[in-house]
């Protein structure tokens, strides 16, 4: 069974610092481009970041660059997936959505297996 498993979600205050983490499991994902996707109440889901399969590639979103940093552990059995985000903003503020696929992309709709989200929630 396919499973992508967030987790580090959480309240901080503008400012702070945040680590998301994302177990992938059941196939083998070592191969498979990562990513994260966030949505915001109210707005559309946007692209975060992402990295290939070998974890030398990242790619990010203007708005979070130089800020947060992509990183990816690919053990045996497990991919682990981990999003470092710093000096984090009210307007960072979103469920963040964990995503692997055949390619990094900044499309969310050719990422084949996503998370269930877990909440970000930055204060001013």
């Amino acid at each position: 069974q396919v499973q992508l498993v967030e987790s580090g979600g959480g309240l901080v205050q503008a400012g702070g610092s945040l680590r998301l983490s994302c177990a992938a499991s059941g196939r083998t994902f070592s191969s498979y481009a990562m990513g994260w996707f966030r949505q915001a109440p109210g707005k559309e889901r946007e692209f975060v970041a992402a990295i290939k399969w070998g974890g030398r590639n990242t790619y990010y979103a203007d708005s979070v660059k130089g800020r947060f940093t992509i990183s990816r552990d690919n053990a045996k059995n497990t991919v682990t997936v981990y999003l470092q985000m710093n000096s984090l903003k009210p307007e960072d503020t979103a469920v963040y959505y964990c995503v692997a696929g055949p390619s990094v992309t900044r499309t969310s709709e050719e990422y084949d297996y996503w998370g269930q989200g877990t909440q970000v929630t930055v204060s001013s």
